[in-house]
C-alpha cells in the first residue's frame, strides 16, 4: 500500500495503516442521463485505489434544493448513498471524489463559487467512520447531512442502524424533518 494515500497528501488526519475505514458517500445528479451517471460513478468509486463499494441505495428522485429551499422548476435530482471501506485518508479520499465528479463532466471547484446549482455529478463525503474533522477543505460529518433527506433516506435504507457522528441515528433525524402526521 501506498503509505501517502493512506496518510494524505497534507498529513492533516491520517487513517489506519491497517484496517479499513467505512466511509458514507451520498451521490447526486440532475443533468444528463442520470441514472447512468450515478452507476458509472459507483463503478468509478469501486475502482478508486484501497477502496470498495459495499453497498449503494436504490437511487431515490427528489426536487432540485438552492439556498431559498426547494426549486420544483429546476431539473430533479436522482440521489443515492453508498458505503465504502477505504483506506485513503479522508482528504485523499475526497481528492479521488472530486477526479470522479470532474470525469462526469462537473467543472473543478473553485473557493468562493456558487452552491447549489445543476450539475451531472455531485459526490459529498458525508462521514468516515466517527471521525470528526473540521478544516478549511474538508468537513466531516458533512455539515448539512442531517438537514437532508435526500441523504439520509437512501442511507437508512441500506443501514438501518445508521449513525450520524454528533448528531444521532439517522432514523431519528429522519423522523426530525417530517412534520408530525406526515410520512
Amino acid at each position: 500500500m501506498n503509505r501517502r494515500l493512506a496518510q494524505g497528501l497534507d498529513a492533516d488526519v491520517a487513517a489506519s495503516h491497517a484496517a479499513a475505514t467505512e466511509a458514507v458517500i451520498a451521490l447526486g445528479a440532475n443533468l444528463g442521463d442520470r441514472s447512468q451517471t450515478l452507476a458509472a460513478a459507483l463503478a468509478d468509486l469501486d475502482r478508486t485505489p484501497l477502496t470498495r463499494v459495499r453497498v449503494a441505495a436504490d437511487p431515490i428522485e427528489t426536487v432540485a434544493l438552492t439556498p431559498e429551499g426547494r426549486d420544483s422548476s429546476a431539473p430533479s435530482y436522482l440521489n443515492t448513498v453508498a458505503i465504502v471501506e477505504t483506506r485513503l485518508a479522508p482528504t485523499v479520499l475526497l481528492d479521488y471524489l472530486h477526479a470522479i465528479e470532474e470525469r462526469h463532466g462537473r467543472a473543478p471547484r473553485v473557493a468562493g463559487a456558487a452552491r447549489w446549482q445543476d450539475r451531472t455529478l455531485d459526490l459529498d463525503l458525508i462521514a468516515y467512520g466517527d471521525l470528526r474533522i473540521d478544516t478549511p477543505r474538508l468537513t466531516v460529518p458533512h455539515p448539512r447531512a442531517a438537514d437532508r433527506d435526500f441523504v439520509l433516506l437512501p442511507w437508512a435504507s441500506i443501514d438501518p442502524e445508521a449513525v450520524l457522528p454528533g448528531r444521532g441515528a439517522v432514523t431519528d433525524l429522519i423522523r426530525a424533518l417530517r412534520p408530525e402526521g406526515t410520512e
